[in-house]
Formats: C-alpha cells, sequence, structure tokens
C-alpha cells in the first residue's frame, strides 16, 4: 500500500526551496543550473518534484511552458516550524525542552552560540514576567 504524501518538504523538495527562497521566482532550467552547482541533477526529475512540490502547495507556477516560472509558496521561517515541530513531536514526545537538552548537551552549540541563546531566554523570561523586582501588590 503507497503511503500518503507528507505534507511537509523532503530532503530534495527543501534543496529547491532553499534556491527559490534565495534567488526567488525562476524558470526550471536555472533552477535546474543553480542546483547543479551542488549535484547532478536531471530536469526531468527537478519538473516531476516541482510537479509534486505544487499538488503539496509548496511551490507556485506563474505561466506555462518553457517560459514557467517557478517560486516559493511558503515561507522558510513557516517550513522550519513545521518541520521543528515535527521533529519534537516524532523524536522527543513533545517535548521542546528536550530537543533544547540535547543541543545543548550535545556540544552542538558553541560558547557564542549559547550566549546568544541565554540572551533570548532572559528576554522572553522579561517579557512574560515584566518586573519580577516588584515588592508584592501595590496598595
Amino acid at each position: 500500500m503507497a503511503r500518503s504524501a507528507s505534507p511537509h518538504p523532503t530532503d530534495g523538495e527543501l534543496e529547491i526551496l532553499r534556491v527559490l527562497w534565495s534567488d526567488g521566482p525562476t524558470s526550471l532550467s536555472n533552477l535546474c543550473e543553480t542546483l547543479r552547482q551542488q549535484r547532478d541533477v536531471a530536469t526531468t526529475t527537478v519538473a516531476t518534484m516541482l510537479r509534486v512540490m505544487l499538488d503539496k502547495g509548496l511551490v507556485r507556477r506563474q505561466g506555462s511552458g518553457r517560459g514557467a516560472q517557478w517560486s516559493a509558496a511558503v515561507t522558510q521561517k513557516k517550513t522550519a516550524k513545521n518541520m521543528v515541530s515535527k521533529l519534537v513531536d516524532h523524536v522527543f514526545d513533545g517535548s521542546a525542552d528536550l530537543l533544547a537538552a540535547h543541543l545543548i548537551e550535545g556540544g552542538q552549540l558553541s560558547a557564542q552560540q549559547l550566549t546568544e541563546l541565554r540572551a533570548m531566554i532572559d528576554q522572553k523570561t522579561n517579557i512574560n514576567h515584566p518586573s519580577s523586582s516588584k515588592k508584592g501588590p501595590q496598595r
């Protein structure tokens, strides 16, 4: 039994989206040319992938034939959020804190990145709990 198509992009689809996010709308031939800077790809394969991505709502096509322009229909930020959510749900049992602990304890973050992460946490904490230095309720 064939499995249903995932709404999340595959690795190959992510390669295509990265080009579209960085270069903007482009033709199939230009897209293939850019992809070939990393690895050999067949134009027919990329065209097939684009059609699948169109069905998944990941890309848009404007025009038809050789003059068609392809663009991303999803933002990089939204795609990252959806993929991280999937990772958290499937690998970390829905616990984002386990993912954060894995990154911190696993040594994937540099000292600079840890400092930046701490600053983000501190800022978020201050936004959610402004002025924790107040002395009880005002009368």
